[in-house]
């Protein structure tokens, strides 16, 4: 199994996050999305690690990353958060990726740390006025006491691991829905009634009201910009992410994956690092 080689836990004000790194070179760090953690972008930073040094942090209330302040759950919360925790890591200048949820809060962080993002990579992520499938659902059953018990009964099922409802749009492979990506993210939220909590309570602080600003804010990420999209993704359409990136001062490019979904990136590996290192060093 690809791992990263170094990996620790740091206190930031009221949380602690967990981070994964691996690497060595100009600094890339790579935010995933929603239910997973840092480890999903092993085999991204395999290829990567001879040029970069890779950061992979777990976002607040996901893996093992979590905090006492339900701010630090939001999106611009969790960008504070990992504004303060790069410097504690010795990153000064550095590149963001960020796939899912991690494009949104990677924007947010970009946003505000600006002066030192030099790259902004944005894969298969939210977009302003549009709303994923089921997500708005999710949400508002997080706020239902007793919700995440439940939510962890049906996702014991491959039935409903596979479904819409699961992760049935994240992978052009179905069949890597119940193998090693179960064992590394779906496994330890069953396991865990704390990472359970910590997902619902990601749901709740999530805002789409928030999302939808970016639609004026995305003219403030003058840093060279890439978009990778997978062209299946049901939960976020290339036409609506094509539209979104004329809204981006200084799109680099735009790249469409063929017979690829939301997690594109655990299937196709080799030709996301291709583009981000093609990207960085041109």
């Amino acid at each position: 199994m690809i791992r990263m080689a170094h990996e620790g836990t740091s206190r930031v004000g009221n949380a602690s996050v967990h981070w994964r790194k691996d690497g060595s070179g100009p600094a890339v760090v790579f935010l995933h999305g929603f239910p997973l953690a840092g480890e999903t972008w092993d085999a991204v930073v395999h290829d990567l690690r001879d040029r970069f040094t890779c950061y992979a942090p777990d976002l607040i209330g996901l893996g093992r990353s979590h905090s006492t302040a339900d701010d630090d759950y939001s999106s611009p919360g969790q960008a504070r958060t990992f504004q303060e925790l790069l410097p504690q890591l010795g990153v000064a200048r550095y590149a963001l990726v960020g796939n899912d949820t991690g494009g949104w809060i990677a924007r947010e962080l970009a946003l505000i740390d600006r002066q030192r993002v030099s790259h902004l990579v944005l894969t298969n992520t939210e977009i302003p006025r549009h709303r994923p499938p089921w997500i708005p659902m999710y949400q508002a059953l997080a706020h239902v006491p007793g919700c995440g018990a439940v939510i962890g009964q049906v996702l014991k099922s491959s039935a409903f691991r596979r479904s819409s409802l699961g992760f049935g749009g994240c992978f052009h492979d179905p069949g890597r829905i119940d193998g090693d990506f179960r064992v590394r993210f779906v496994d330890p939220l069953l396991a865990s009634p704390a990472r359970m909590d910590g997902v619902m309570r990601f749901l709740r602080q999530m805002k789409f009201s928030r999302l939808d600003q970016f639609e004026r804010l995305h003219a403030e990420l003058t840093m060279p910009t890439l978009l990778i999209w997978a062209a299946d993704d049901p939960t976020f359409p290339e036409p609506r992410a094509r539209a979104m990136a004329g809204q981006l001062p200084n799109v680099a490019g735009f790249h469409s994956i063929p017979n690829a979904k939301l997690f594109f990136y655990e299937e196709h590996p080799a030709e996301v690092a291709r583009l981000i290192g093609e990207f960085l060093t041109s």
